[in-house]
């Protein structure tokens, strides 16, 4: 597929977007660490903004990271690279739109709510396959979209009402995103019972211990990034095989407009 194609997907950010700005800072200073701070977030944060891009743009926008938890050097691939062109030169088509605007002022604010931004960490895109009605309830099936150069990616299934389902207009082969809060997807060590139960495997990239629970950054089959927690003081550590365990009820769908 087109690379132009993937990144459009994770330009519904504006330039002016934190993530992009970490990006650019990351292409600029080369350190994941020293991005953070000129961000005014922390490692982490950091982190998790380059994985969700990285998500929705479907190709690595860091080609090499060296270092450990505190720092490390990272350089920019060429997808990185031209999702930056490609958000600068949207910046300044809006900035354009913006100067020639001579309608009212209501149709700005109404886009604006519309890039509204959400809490929800795990925002991974993906393909519906099923659509099953059954009373006031939808059961969708959806194919997550794998990185590049990566194994075709993992089932997931929402549950949503009918009218919900109705308003995205659901189908098989229509391109959406699954979204979902980190707090809940629950992260267990792979075992015979977990893996039994659970909708994802995957292995974990990075572990942040707390004391209300291990927060757990890992990698499923497609390349994908998924946050959930792991109960407090887990045991659980980088590339360790874990199971990830999310409701149905949980995932969001949500798509772009027409």
């Amino acid at each position: 597929m087109d690379e132009r194609l993937h990144l459009r997907d994770a330009l519904g950010l504006d330039v002016a977007d934190k993530r992009i700005a970490i990006l650019r800072r990351i292409a600029d200073c080369g350190s994941i660490s020293q991005a953070a701070r000129d961000a005014g977030v922390s490692y982490k944060a950091a982190w998790q903004a380059v994985d969700t891009l990285t998500n929705l743009a479907g190709v690595p926008l860091l080609d090499r990271v060296v270092g450990g938890s505190g720092g490390g050097g990272a350089r920019l691939t060429d997808a990185g690279r031209s999702l930056l062109e490609a958000a600068q030169t949207l910046d300044t088509a809006r900035s354009a739109l913006l100067t020639q605007w001579q309608g009212p002022q209501a149709g700005l604010r109404t886009l604006a709510r519309l890039a509204l931004r959400t809490s929800m960490r795990n925002q991974l895109p993906c393909t519906v396959e099923t659509v099953e009605a059954s009373g006031a309830l939808v059961r969708v099936g959806l194919r997550l979209s794998p990185l590049a150069g990566n194994s075709p990616g993992d089932r997931i299934w929402s549950r949503i009402t009918r009218e919900s389902a109705e308003l995205l207009a659901l189908q098989p082969g229509l391109a959406v995103q699954a979204l979902c809060k980190a707090t809940a997807v629950r992260v267990l060590a792979a075992s015979g019972a977990a893996c039994a139960d659970a909708a994802l495997q995957g292995t974990a990239q990075r572990v942040a211990r707390g004391d209300w629970g291990d927060e757990v950054v890992a990698q499923l089959a497609g390349g994908l990034q998924l946050v959930g927690f792991a109960p407090a003081h887990s045991g659980l550590r980088a590339r360790r095989r874990v199971a990830l365990l999310v409701d149905e009820s949980a995932w969001v769908i949500a798509r772009a407009g027409d």
